[in-house]
């Protein structure tokens, strides 16, 4: 297994620099294919207009790479939606994509979504709360999926600054879901970063893989991709720095916990229980539990759903 993780590195795995802009400007004229960037927001007022404002920029005014910038605001209470719509995104807010579905909380539930009011042959999506943001973040995971014919799913990879520490960042990552990958999805443990919110795919992957509506999407999407294409179809490309803001210890618990449950529908569906996860913050009488529910709901592929599908045929 290791021979075959080095030999996917080799192969598989690239820098930004690898294909200049020019070679993947050409191949989108030659082959057609469009390209959409979309944005889970959730009270991003101070990051996603500057993420909007630096794609419409350098990848749709000065070179024609972005077909479409789409926001999907899962409930902000802050003026994320106007600021996005301000720097030139198309706003859409979750409840009012699929409106006979009720919508669950989750990051995993708006990327589902998206997909209902995107019309990229290559979805593309950024997460919207990321500082000092280079347009290399697009530009790096969409190139293989324009040049290589053989490649459905590009990861991004990068440095994670915590504090004033190179790489320290993405714990959950190296607690939870790297020794995950490498102990009952081996061929995957070449990827720098599994739970990357950078990431692109072909329309024609995603319409077929059913999305965990919370933090377990990204390993969710990865495992099912491998049994669904192979090890090969999948890339990542590395594309410098990534800083965004980190969440607090308690967070990383229930993060760490829905990737936990994810990994484990895969590896034993079946009649499991609903598992919650308790925590402890110190109160005026001593240390008082929170117990939190475990994401475990998952929407199906797209392609079982009416809506996506008569749009399609449309």
């Amino acid at each position: 297994m290791l021979e075959e993780v080095e030999r996917w590195l080799s192969t598989r795995s690239w820098s930004v620099t690898d294909r200049p802009l020019h070679q993947i400007m050409a191949a989108k004229q030659r082959t057609g294919q469009t390209v959409s960037v979309v944005l889970p927001a959730l009270n991003e007022e101070e990051t996603v207009g500057d993420i909007v404002s630096v794609i419409r920029h350098d990848l749709v005014r000065q070179v024609p790479l972005v077909d479409e910038i789409v926001v999907v605001d899962s409930g902000s209470t802050d003026r994320t939606s106007e600021v996005a719509a301000a720097a030139g995104a198309t706003v859409v807010h979750r409840d009012d994509i699929l409106p006979r579905l009720p919508a669950l909380p989750g990051k995993g539930e708006v990327l589902w979504r998206s997909l209902l009011v995107t019309r990229g042959d290559i979805v593309c999506f950024i997460d919207a709360d990321l500082k000092e943001f280079s347009s290399d973040f697009v530009l790096g995971i969409v190139g293989p999926l324009l040049t290589d014919p053989g490649v459905d799913l590009v990861k991004g990879m990068y440095d994670r600054p915590l504090g004033g520490a190179a790489g320290q960042g993405g714990r959950v990552t190296e607690l939870m879901a790297r020794p995950l990958l490498n102990m009952h999805w081996p061929q995957l443990a070449g990827f720098v970063q599994p739970l990357g919110g950078e990431y692109a795919a072909r329309r024609s992957l995603l319409e077929q893989l059913p999305f965990p509506v919370g933090y377990g999407v990204e390993l969710g999407m990865l495992v099912d991709a491998l049994h669904l294409v192979g090890l090969d179809a999948l890339a990542q490309v590395d594309v410098g720095v990534r800083k965004h803001r980190h969440q607090d210890g308690q967070a990383l618990g229930r993060m760490s916990a829905a990737i936990y449950r994810t990994a484990q529908l895969r590896l034993a569906r079946g009649h499991l229980i609903r598992p919650s996860l308790t925590q402890f913050e110190r109160g005026q009488e001593g240390f008082e539990p929170r117990t939190y529910s475990v994401d475990t709901e998952e929407r199906p592929p797209m392609t079982e759903i009416p809506e996506y599908m008569k749009k399609k045929a449309a």
